[in-house]
Formats: C-alpha cells, structure tokens, sequence
C-alpha cells in the first residue's frame, strides 16, 4: 500500500476550537466547508459535535453529507441556496441559511412552509463578494421579520483584510456594520480566525473560526501571542521508496533544477503534486526525516518527490518524511512554495486519512 498518509489530530481540532470559542466569548461556528479544509467533514463533525455549538458549509450538499452521517447540530449554508427549489430540504434537514442576495430575500417571502427559518441575513460591510447594501440590509430585515416563515435572525458580515493588522479596512467595516444593525432585532456575526486572533477589540454574538481549527496562522509571519496557542491538526507524511547516489554535476528529476554540487545521497519519497503537495516547492524546502530536520531537492513530480539524506545516514529505504504539520507548519511551508495555508490541505487528495 502506498504510504503517503495524513494524520489528523481530533484532540488537537476540538483544543483550537475551545481556543476560539474562548476568544471570541461567545458561540462558535466551526467552519468545515470544503471537506473540513482538506481534514474530513463528517470526522471533523463527529470530533466537535458534542461542544460545536454549530458547523457552516458552503452548499447544501456538504451540509447533506452531514446529515447522512448523523449530525445533528445546527448547519449554516454559508453561501444560502443557489436556487428557490433547495428551500424545501432546508426545511426538511432543519439547517440555517445564509440570506445575501435581493432574490433570495424575493424566494423567502415567496416560500410557503409551517415551519421557521433561521436566517443569516448579509452585509457587504466592504468587501464586495457576497451581501446586501447597507440600505438593502435594512429593507430585507424588515421585510423577513413580517414573514411567519423567518424566525429570528442572525446579522452578519465578512471582513476582507483582517489578516492585515495595519490595515485601516477592518474597523470601517467593523463602523459600517455598526451602522446597518443600529436598531435591528437579532444576534451578530462578524469575526473570522483573523479578527478572532488579531482584533480583540472586535467581537460578536457569533464567531467563524476556520481556518484557525486546523492549527494554521493566517496572520502569519505576524506575531500573534493567541496564534501561538493553536496546535497543528493535520501531519503529512510519507516513506522513502528509492535511494539514489548522484555525482557532481549531475542533474536530479524534471528540468535539472537541482544539480549536484558534491556527491549526493538522494532519498526518493512516495509524495507528489497529484497528492496536493506543491509543484513548485523550491529546492530547500524544509520537510523532517525521521524526525531531523532535512531540505527536499529537484522539482516535485506528479508520484513521487525527493530529498537530501547527506546528513541523513540513519535514514534509508522506509525513512518517514515529514512534509508538514508541526515542522515545517503550514503557515511556515505556504510562503516558501508560492500558496496560502488554506490552499494547502485543501488541495490533498490520494493520501490515506488516518484519524487519532
């Protein structure tokens, strides 16, 4: 069986939960769209259920698939329904939904049901991507708090630049917010892993902790005292399958962009960019060989990539190469390869999930 694997951590998911629930001093939405960031939706759930005090995906097919699997906590589709015909299945499957566009508001007041709603209605409080105007919030409020159908709301938006601490957009987002919900009936939700660890001073009824539950840093290299607190939730690992001896000069894998400046001991590793690790990872990415650190060589191929056992001798045929998770972590690795930390384990495919 080929051996590349991802370990994940579920104490270490359910301890950076408790840690943005702690922070944000209220109830915490675990974000685990996209198959949990790479991690497993459904394992990711059952981990969290008992203390989530609910989990948002992105489409009512990621919420499905938790339902199948026998959660029972509130679900918030992220992005609403992308058609009036879902609205029955939300019914049906008891879980929430986002509210960001004129015509879902139209398909609400439209839908006939004996049951209530739970609608998270949205501002573009900046950001441009999703939401309803200032103006068009406020219209909406009123016009779905009439609705039998609608019961009480959550006011929500998305902050675009709280990875920038520097940065001057989140408090006029933070200000247009406040403005739009002046007098409105209903909890709010606003922070993000961003503004959960580096924006104190902004909080919420409700948090959206993502990308922190997996134990990455989205402020990284900032410093952040609270970051330093998440523990790594994946751990990506494979084996040495070949040992190669190259002389000087010669060339290693695609494109020779490594040549060997002395005579080199080459361990070939069963990882690749069809597993989701990045092609274009530069000569020297740090990765751990059974356990000490060590620098991967040449280009990442499909199958199959390669590393420096120079100052390896103990290592060999079946050596476990590490090529994240503690060391390097994913916020330290993304940089060096061109990507983000959230890129990362979502693009994993192939490698066998192992949970502990």
């Amino acid at each position: 069986m080929r051996p590349a694997q991802a370990l994940i951590d579920l104490e270490a998911l359910r301890h950076n939960y408790r840690l943005a629930r702690r922070l944000g001093g209220g109830k915490a939405l675990a974000v685990i769209k996209a198959d949990a960031y790479g991690h497993g939706a459904v394992a990711c759930a059952r981990a969290l259920e008992a203390e989530a005090d609910g989990f948002g995906v992105a489409c009512i097919e990621e919420a499905l698939e938790l339902r199948r699997a026998g959660i029972t906590k509130p679900v918030l589709l992220l992005e609403g329904f992308f058609d009036a015909a879902e609205l029955p299945l939300i019914v049906e499957h008891g879980l929430w939904t986002a509210v960001a566009s004129q015509w879902q508001v139209d398909a609400l007041a439209a839908f006939r049901t004996e049951a209530v709603l739970t609608v998270w209605l949205k501002l573009d409080s900046g950001m441009h991507r999703l939401g309803l105007s200032v103006e068009e919030f406020r219209a909406a409020h009123a016009r779905l708090s009439a609705l039998p159908q609608v019961g009480p709301m959550v006011l929500m938006s998305h902050f675009a630049r709280a990875d920038e601490l520097d940065s001057a957009r989140t408090q006029e987002q933070v200000d247009t917010f406040a403005r739009a919900i002046d007098g409105l009936a209903g909890e709010t939700s606003l922070c993000n892993s961003p503004a959960l660890l580096g924006w104190p001073q902004v909080r919420s009824d409700w948090v959206r902790p993502g990308l922190m539950l997996y134990g990455a840093d989205p402020l990284y290299p900032q410093p952040s005292p609270h970051a330093a607190q998440l523990r790594p939730v994946m751990t990506l690992q494979s084996r040495v399958i070949a040992v190669r001896e190259i002389g000087v000069g010669e060339p290693l894998g695609y494109g020779a962009r490594f040549v060997a400046e002395k005579p080199t001991r080459v361990g070939v590793v069963a990882m690749g960019y069809a597993d989701g690790y990045p092609q274009f990872a530069p000569n020297g990415t740090p990765v751990l060989i059974d356990g000490v650190p060590g620098r991967l060589i040449g280009r990442v191929s499909m199958d199959m990539l390669t590393v420096d056992l120079n100052d390896h001798p103990q290592a060999g045929l079946g050596s476990v190469v590490q090529l994240w998770g503690n060391a390097p972590t994913l916020s330290e690795l993304a940089p060096r390869c061109n990507t983000s930390a959230y890129r990362l384990p979502c693009s994993l495919k192939r490698a066998e999930k192992v949970y502990l």
